[in-house]
């Protein structure tokens, strides 16, 4: 909007994430015209995956599954990232920067120790969510995403898909369909009601709802939220 571009046009750095997320950022960056502006792409580094429904091979980003952060590891280079575009900005801060990163650092190490110890040992290990935002997830994890829809949460997927999705559920007596908080379930619910499976909540962590927010929610608290539905209905 207008409002954000005056923001950017004053900001000393902009964070975002990459691969692909933020179709617009080198549109509007490039008009700014703002050479000493501080660009700190989050993703950079991080080992991409192909998004489902995407061919592989392209070498395109857009054809990349931008949801990185959903591996506590990747989490750590996008924080990596960030503090540097801080400590360029602000090289006074450094110290308080680099204490910060090693302090959640040391977390999503501890994350990471939480959900290898907690889904390794399980044998079902298909996951079916409403849309293909967990690829690094079950990667990390050693799971298996299995998803209604590609990349973008809220489009609808075709009947074949749909009946593709059933088959698969039977024949792996799935017991759980995940959906998010913030599209709408129809689809997970009709599905999971022709398999004779239960929904639950899985989140993707694009952004907290206003009753997430006000309660203190933050990344770690619904990554082990997730950690949990994924440990119910794996087990």
């Amino acid at each position: 909007s207008p409002a954000d571009i005056v923001t950017l046009s004053r900001a000393d750095v902009f964070v975002f994430n990459g691969a692909g997320m933020e179709h617009w950022v080198e549109d509007v960056l490039n008009s700014l015209n703002r050479p000493d502006l501080i660009r700190a792409e989050a993703s950079r580094g991080v080992t991409l995956l192909e998004g489902e429904g995407h061919e592989a091979g392209d070498g395109h980003d857009h054809d990349a599954d931008p949801h990185v952060w959903l591996d506590p590891m990747n989490a750590k280079i996008e924080m990596a990232n960030i503090r540097d575009a801080l400590v360029a900005a602000d090289p006074e801060g450094k110290a308080v920067y680099d204490a910060n990163y090693e302090k959640y650092a040391a977390e999503l190490d501890a994350l990471d120790a939480e959900y290898r110890a907690r889904l390794n040992g399980l044998e079902n290990r298909d996951v079916v969510v409403a849309h293909a935002a967990y690829g690094y997830l079950c990667h990390a994890y050693g799971l298996d995403q299995m998803a209604i829809e590609g990349l973008t949460p809220d489009s609808e997927p075709d009947p074949a898909r749909v009946a593709e999705i059933i088959d698969f559920s039977k024949a792996r007596s799935v017991k759980v369909i995940f959906f998010e908080e913030l599209v709408s379930p129809k689809v997970a619910q009709s599905i999971a009601a022709q398999v004779g499976a239960s929904t639950d909540v899985l989140s993707p962590l694009e952004g907290l709802t206003d009753a997430e927010a006000s309660a203190g929610e933050d990344y770690f608290s619904v990554m082990r939220k997730n950690l949990e539905a994924l440990t119910a209905a794996l087990g």
